[in-house]
């Protein structure tokens, strides 16, 4: 074997020895025990100016979008977005139980979300973060290329003019049957179609 190639096969090994032991959170699949109740997380404050867009920057634009999932019934919100969130912004539950992970972009109308952004999220939104329903929310639009990956991929998209319609209760929550976000919504694990 050459040097190389041992070279390249020690670093597969420590790549891989690496991703086997990362800590990832695991959420159970089994219910609780009869009795037991879960301490409920304290969900994000909504004020009427909770959900202006513009007048936040990107951090705050997490704030504002997990204040919507707060207002559309959603428990367990939690902004966890910043660095090493692994592409999640905002974890919810719905009042149906499923999990919702999103990512925001808080971009100017002329900045597009690409491709790129999505590869990223599309990579840990169900791998890692196990989404039943995965969102990218942003103030601006998608190219075409992140469009499409989004759409086969099952991740909801939610542009500046949905995002607007959702706030202002003109659409469903982006996660509800009936909203006009233009991806397919994924079906959740373990449910067949």
């Amino acid at each position: 074997m050459t040097p190389v190639a041992a070279l390249a096969v020690l670093l597969l090994g420590l790549l891989l020895a690496k991703w086997a032991f990362a800590p990832v959170r695991r959420r159970s699949r089994t219910a609780p025990p009869a009795g037991y109740m879960e301490e409920p997380p304290e969900l994000p404050e909504v004020r009427g100016d909770a959900f202006d867009h513009a007048a936040v920057d990107a951090d705050g634009f997490e704030h504002t979008v997990a204040a919507l999932c707060a207002r559309d019934g959603c428990t367990a919100v939690e902004v966890v977005g910043g660095a090493g969130d692994l592409g999640a912004d905002v974890l919810a539950r719905t009042a149906d139980g499923r999990r919702v992970v999103l990512q925001c972009k808080h971009y100017a109308e002329d900045n597009r979300v690409g491709s790129q952004d999505l590869q990223r999220f599309g990579g840990t939104c169900f791998a890692v973060h196990e989404a039943d329903v995965a969102v990218i929310v942003t103030t601006s639009s998608f190219t075409q290329p992140a469009a499409e990956y989004a759409d086969t991929c099952g991740i909801v998209r939610v542009d500046g003019e949905a995002l607007a319609a959702w706030t202002e209760q003109r659409a469903p929550a982006p996660w509800e049957p009936g909203s006009d976000a233009p991806a397919p919504y994924p079906t959740p694990r373990g449910a067949s179609s």
